[in-house]
């Protein structure tokens, strides 16, 4: 059942019961001013029950709210604090791979520099079998 339901019908029983207390005084055989001052007792009573059934609604309403308030910032914190640590993770995995690119760009660079050298090794060896077999 929502508040709003408990309020509502908390309402229409004070209602009753206050539309109720008066009939029963009024069909009471007492004379003018004792039913005057039984009125006006009733009507504090029941006025004076309404606040206080108020004021603890209300209290148990700010109960309720600053304990949601405190569960939202506790999760509010526990999913910044997770989404901190994937980000972070997520930034490591793609430095480390980062590097592994880098390191594979360079170890392919330094093969096609040696095998350019050796190539141009064997181009001079060559050269030179050549040259030495047209002097002979």
């Amino acid at each position: 059942m929502s508040d709003n339901d408990t309020s509502s019908k908390l309402s229409y029983f004070l209602v009753g019961a206050g539309v109720g207390a008066v009939i029963a005084l009024l069909f009471a055989p007492k004379a003018g001013k004792e039913l005057r001052e039984d009125i006006s007792g009733a009507t504090k009573r029941s006025i004076d029950y309404a606040n206080d059934r108020a004021k603890a609604v209300s209290q148990k309403a700010s109960t309720v709210y600053s304990s949601s308030r405190e569960k939202a910032n506790e999760l509010y914190g526990l999913s910044r604090e997770k989404t901190t640590h994937i980000v972070e993770a997520g930034r490591n995995v793609i430095s480390d791979q980062k590097h592994r690119v880098a390191a594979a760009i360079e170890a392919g660079k330094r093969a096609y520099q040696d095998k350019k050298a050796q190539a141009a090794a064997e181009a001079e060896e060559a050269a030179a079998l050549v040259e030495s077999t047209e002097q002979s």
